[in-house]
């Protein structure tokens, strides 16, 4: 399967020395041509983990400094997306958004509600600049995949990638409030086999994306949930490569 073409639409560049040159060596290990890198390490993963169940936040700035440096000289095999702070005014992203191809928000790091106004904000600025918006949800008020509908609604060219595919591993319930919102597509790290099948089926293959979550997760573990549904070729390729690229703004690529 992987012998097609495959686009890592989520992983993460790792705040350690030798951070990209691991992230290379995975990618090339798994034959994956390229990745979108957002920042990792705004928060440790212990006290993520803290705040995903008993809520919290930080204000941190991740490292997009870091992800810009990673991602350049490598002819676009590094796609740098920016992981905004809602604590920050948007200018600092609007400011920085030419040298990125993306945008990241997370309510799950940051804790500010998609529902916030200053959410609002960066979306209008990745909308000035074609950014696909990549948002990790959660089971918290104003922080869920309805609320991400009623952002989408707000911004009906703006294109949002649910990421994990929604909030655990079996979220059914996300595909069906996404189902009917054409500028919402899913990407599938962390959920279960079952869930990225009905997500082909609900949303149809144009708008699934492939994507990891690495270092967190292996790319060959996403792989191979993939490899298990034994999916046509020319569905693959969808999922693997041209939507991710669609969604760059790099169709003919």
């Amino acid at each position: 399967m992987t012998a097609q073409p495959v686009l890592d639409f989520h992983v993460r560049l790792a705040p350690r020395p030798g951070a990209r040159q691991r992230l290379l060596d995975a990618l090339g290990e798994c034959g994956l041509a390229r990745a979108v890198v957002c920042a990792g390490g705004a928060i440790d993963l212990d006290r993520l983990s803290r705040q995903l169940v008993t809520g919290g936040h930080v204000e941190t700035d991740a490292d997009n400094d870091a992800v810009a440096a990673a991602c350049a000289g490598t002819d676009g095999r590094l796609v740098p997306f920016f992981f905004a702070n809602p604590h920050r005014p948007a200018e600092a992203y609007r400011s920085r958004a030419a040298e990125f191809r993306g945008l990241e928000i997370s309510p799950a790091v940051h804790g500010v509600a998609l529902t916030d106004p200053r959410v609002a904000d960066l979306v209008a600025v990745a909308a000035e600049f074609d950014h696909p918006v990549y948002v990790v949800c959660l089971d918290r008020p104003g922080a869920g995949v309805a609320d991400l509908v009623g952002l989408s609604r707000r911004f009906p060219r703006v294109s949002f990638v649910l990421g994990h595919s929604g909030i655990g591993n079996i979220d059914l319930y996300a595909l069906t409030l996404i189902q009917d919102e054409p500028n919402i597509s899913l990407e599938t790290s962390g959920g279960y086999t079952c869930v990225a099948e009905a997500a082909l089926r609900r949303l149809g293959d144009g708008r699934v994306v492939f994507g990891s979550e690495y270092p967190l997760q292996h790319p060959a573990v996403e792989l191979a949930k993939f490899q298990a549904l034994r999916l046509p070729p020319d569905q693959w390729r969808r999922v693997a490569w041209d939507n991710a690229h669609r969604l760059l703004g790099e169709e003919k690529r």
